[in-house]
């Protein structure tokens, strides 16, 4: 938090714009997706677990709803029954990937760096090939009225901007003050003596992978209105950002303790960073994905002692 702080207090001097209303609204939309998706790794995290995945995964249902709902379009009459049809498939689509992860994981015995490494490649191959290497594009009807999703304000805050905070609640409220929580911490501060607590450690680390799909599919209903659009560059470097933000988020990355609270804070931290980069030009934008991994690196480094 004294870091975020002490960014913005710099951001502000070296240039004016980045403390209007309008350029906070906009780090905090920018914040929303990456911070979704954070608060679903930070339970993968805690357990013990990675996902290398999600920006993949998100292309990929992001294009897999635009084809659905082009397809809905001559049989459903309704566009506002289309869309809401296309956002519970993405939820849907979220909560079957990240199954499938945390069986592979589970039951198949397999890392969990070795299997969303391969599914990372999997789903960015699929949409690649579904879109022919070009874009998927939803209808214009269908855009004009699922646009307010992510356009849309309450209150002079962007709707992302209330997902996003409703999502970082409801995952404070389950890691810290639930069983299934404490379970998450516990297997991933010792997963074998979570065992002989009786605690169902696979049981536990499917939800948390389920949970984590189920955020990407949140983030992704959110994102396709921006464009309308899905490409083979989609979610590209999402896993990064993500799990940047968990780690400077103060969660360890051997698992066993983290903090949502944190996480969200990482999550804004980053998002000023690249803002700053941006407005100011110290260094060229194209660089914005090496600060994060360095910033991943330092803190990993800082974290090497910390059992």
């Amino acid at each position: 938090m004294i870091g975020l702080v002490l960014l913005c207090i710099a951001g502000t001097w070296l240039n004016g714009n980045f403390a209007t209303p309008d350029n906070a609204m906009n780090v905090l939309t920018r914040t929303a997706f990456i911070g979704i998706i954070a608060v679903g790794m930070c339970f993968v995290i805690v357990s013990g677990g990675i996902d290398l995945s999600v920006g993949s995964m998100a292309a990929l249902i992001a294009g897999s709803v635009i084809m659905a709902m082009n397809a809905l379009a001559p049989v459903v009459g309704s566009p506002v029954m289309i869309v809401a049809l296309g956002m519970g498939l993405a939820l849907v689509l979220g909560a079957v990937f990240g199954l499938a992860h945390g069986l592979l994981i589970t039951k198949g015995n397999i890392e969990p760096f070795i299997v969303t490494l391969g599914t990372l490649g999997i789903y960015r191959a699929y949409l690649t090939y579904f879109s022919n290497g070009g874009a998927i594009t939803l209808d214009n009807d269908l855009s004009d009225v699922y646009s307010p999703v992510y356009y849309g304000s309450l209150l002079g805050v962007p709707i992302p901007v209330w997902v996003f905070l409703v999502v970082a609640i409801v995952g404070g409220v389950i890691l810290n003050r639930t069983a299934f929580g404490r379970y998450v911490q516990a297997i991933g501060s010792n997963e074998q003596v979570a065992r002989y607590a009786a605690v169902d450690v696979d049981r536990v680390k499917i939800l948390t992978y389920v949970l984590l799909g189920v955020c990407v599919g949140i983030a992704t209903l959110l994102y396709v209105p921006r464009l309308g659009s899905a490409t083979p560059t989609t979610g590209l470097l999402w896993e990064l950002e993500a799990i940047a933000a968990v780690i400077v988020g103060g969660t360890s990355f051997k698992g066993g303790a983290g903090s949502i609270t944190g996480t969200v804070v990482g999550a804004i931290l980053l998002s000023v960073i690249s803002n700053i980069l941006n407005l100011t030009s110290i260094i060229s934008v194209y660089l914005n994905a090496a600060v994060q991994g360095f910033v991943i690196v330092g803190v990993a480094f800082m974290q090497r002692g910390r059992r």
